[in-house]
């Protein structure tokens, strides 16, 4: 063992001013002709490697000439720290004083590399930290640099140690380390950064709140980061990016062009179109130009929204920038003339696209085949399937899903074994989501055994089912009122191994509402809590929609309100239950005291919640007040329905005002609704007690 000496008196050799030679331009040169065998970063397999410095060494200030020009060979430091001299055990001193004494080879080891600055220590270590392999060499490397005191920006080292094992999906190996020093707002950015790419946005934003009690701003990059990993992970919505907005305001953090692009993107994707084009028109306002990706997630949003006119503009503006519409915009567009029904526009966008020499790809000719089941021209879909051949573009499954769909969509299930058919004989294997919607279509016209059979031959064909698959067959045996059996699949689900997930238990619940089997629901909501899963909107929509055709309306109330203080906001679809098992009993007066709460809560009434009101006031005999109700609609510009007037009538007809049924059936007719059959039957029978009556 050697005592450690005092400092020599000079730490660097002696060099003439000839031998100085500065290229700003360079970082890495190749290492001198005494060690350079090799050219390569070593790995953690130990492998010798050169890593050289720069003619112009730069110093730890920066100035090219504060340090005379020398190269580094770490190939001898890369052995070390890979060899059993250098093992966990050394590592466990960093966090004590420097060694009083060392073995002779790593004392004279550390002083070969008493002169490397700090800003080489870094390059190396990054080029260290960029392979996954040799991350383990990386974090010997910043324990034994500390053990020497040999480069003292070690906040900068571990932010990119931080960061390399956040890439790494090392995630608690990063928070490991990041307590062995006190948190900088590098660290800090760093760790955010980790946590953001790895979608663990709890710890992001549990740290972004640390940060900034502890007296460090955030900046726009960590922003970045979280909005990133929410709109990566479909978790965004626009409420929580509003407030996210609304802390970078707090922090006065001036949005760059990243940011901007971010946050536009976040909110077309959470479907807050509006928003979307406010930042978008922030950005260019600033003279910042957007990313193509997000003007065609601008489209695309648009089109989902059915603001074709819109989506338009912004695709010409793509152009008139001086930017080419690739297929994938053309895509965004296409899309949203899919959604609309507009099948001229997107026949013309997809002829647009090959006349500006873009093929169509995979996704091009589903959305085109989708648009032509929708239409219900089955001929041209095929037709497009052949041109998908003729142009060595396989056919998928989501193809003949979408065609499925639009079978089902229309009534045909009967069709699902020809689509299955068709599929085979192109070479197409079905995949989950095929099985899905067929198993969808099978269930929405009661066909529950072939929607079993399906379940049956998907998991033979090795394809495991997951949430949707349980879900779909779960709902279809309740909604045909074979609960034994949806409960029978709800346990299999469990022990298969599945989780269920929110919307399993709104439609358990449901279930066991339909049975008034109320502490069974309770306990369903236990075990939903318990499993981290909140009650959303459509879980107390079910809760207040099955207690109220109970007539628990105490319950429903309660619901009402326990929904309000846990900060979820009530839709008008959870209102309608209300009013509409109030309307059931003839409860009016409660029905409209649930109608001026809904409009003190900021809610717009919707046709449904309307023809539920006029209902209740039809079945307490207030014909009167149900009328006014359509007078509401008339001035509010809500179209009445074919629901309404049938309301209307029933209404009539329980006050035996028979001789004004005719003159509503009329002005149905002449609002341009079609009478359905049960409209057509209150005719009938106001027709009829007023014949018997004249007879009498």
């Amino acid at each position: 063992m050697l005592l450690l000496p005092s400092p020599p008196p000079t730490r660097f050799p002696s060099y003439s001013l000839s031998s100085l030679v500065l290229r700003h331009h360079r970082i890495l040169q190749p290492p001198l002709l005494a060690a350079a065998t090799s050219s390569a970063i070593a790995t953690t397999s130990g492998e010798a490697t050169q890593y050289s410095k720069p003619q112009n060494e730069y110093g730890s200030s920066g100035d090219p000439n504060s340090v005379p020009s020398r190269r580094y060979d770490f190939t001898p430091l890369l052995r070390f720290l890979s060899s059993s001299e250098f093992d966990s055990d050394s590592e466990a001193e960093v966090e004590s004083a420097p060694p009083t004494s060392l073995e002779l080879t790593e004392f004279q080891l550390a002083e070969s590399y008493r002169a490397v600055p700090a800003p080489l220590w870094h390059s190396f270590l990054k080029s260290l930290c960029s392979d996954s392999a040799s991350i383990g060499t990386a974090y010997s490397l910043v324990t034994w640099l500390q053990r020497h005191n040999l480069c003292f920006s070690y906040e900068l080292l571990y932010s990119i140690l931080i960061h390399a094992l956040g890439r790494s999906e090392k995630l608690y190996e990063a928070f490991l380390l990041s307590q062995r020093q006190t948190l900088t707002p590098l660290t800090y950015n760093a760790l955010i950064g980790a946590c953001a790419r790895n979608d663990d946005l709890e710890k992001a934003l549990n740290l972004m709140s640390r940060m900034r009690s502890d007296g460090y701003p955030s900046d726009f990059v960590n922003y970045s980061f979280i909005i990133q990993s929410l709109t990566r992970t479909n978790k965004i919505d626009s409420s929580m990016l509003q407030k996210i907005y609304a802390e970078i305001e707090s922090d006065r953090i001036e949005l760059d062009g990243q940011l901007l692009n971010d946050i536009t993107v976040g909110f077309a994707k959470s479907g807050d179109v509006n928003r979307a084009l406010y930042f978008l028109a922030m950005a260019q306002g600033n003279g910042l130009s957007p990313k193509t990706a997000t003007l065609i997630t601008v489209i695309t949003a648009l089109g989902n929204a059915g603001r074709t006119t819109e989506a338009e503009a912004i695709f010409e503006e793509l152009k008139e920038g001086g930017l080419t519409p690739r297929t994938k915009a053309y895509n965004a567009l296409l899309k949203g003339y899919v959604k609309t029904g507009s099948l001229k526009d997107a026949e013309f966008i997809v002829s647009e696209m090959e006349k500006n020499g873009f093929s169509p790809d995979e996704n091009t000719y589903s959305l085109l085949i989708d648009a032509y089941a929708k239409a219900g021209r089955w001929e041209s879909a095929r037709i497009v399937l052949k041109e998908m051949e003729a142009s060595d573009v396989r056919p998928n499954s989501y193809v003949f899903s979408r065609i499925l769909a639009s079978y089902r969509d229309r009534g045909e299930w009967q069709k699902s074994f020809q689509v299955l058919r068709e599929m085979k004989n192109c070479g197409v294997s079905p995949d989950r989501h095929f099985y899905n919607v067929m198993i969808d279509t099978f269930g929405k016209y009661n066909c529950l055994d072939h929607a079993l059979a399906t379940f049956d031959r998907m998991r033979m064909e090795g394809i495991q089912p997951d949430v949707v698959t349980w879900n779909t067959l779960i709902d279809c045996h309740c909604k045909s009122g074979h609960h034994n059996k949806a409960e029978e699949l709800f346990e299999a689900m469990q022990e298969s191994g599945c989780s269920p997930c929110t919307t399993t238990y709104n439609i358990m619940i449901n279930s066991f509402g339909e049975q008034e089997r109320w502490e069974d629901v309770k306990t369903l909501l236990g075990k939903m809590k318990s499993q981290g899963l909140l009650p959303n909107v459509v879980t107390y929509t079910t809760l207040v929609d099955i207690y109220g055709r109970s007539g628990r309306f105490n319950d429903a109330i309660e619901c009402l309100e326990v929904m309000k203080s846990a900060g979820v906001k009530p839709s008008s679809t959870m209102y309608n239950a209300l009013i509409n098992a109030y309307a059931q009993r003839g409860l009016s007066e409660q029905a409209i005291n649930a109608f001026r709460v809904m409009r003190a809560d900021g809610l717009k009434p919707s046709l449904l919640v309307l023809n539920s009101l006029v209902n209740a006031f039809g079945e307490d005999r207030r014909d009167a007040e149900a009328f006014s109700v359509l007078l509401y609609m008339k001035e509010n510009d809500l179209k009445p329905d074919v629901v309404t007037y049938t309301t209307l009538m029933k209404a009539l007809i329980r006050v035996e005002k028979f001789d004004k049924v005719p003159a509503v059936y009329e002005e149905m007719i002449l609002s341009g609704c079609t009478p359905d059959r049960k409209a057509r039957g209150m005719l009938r029978s106001a027709l009829r007690y007023m014949k018997h009556t004249l007879k009498l």
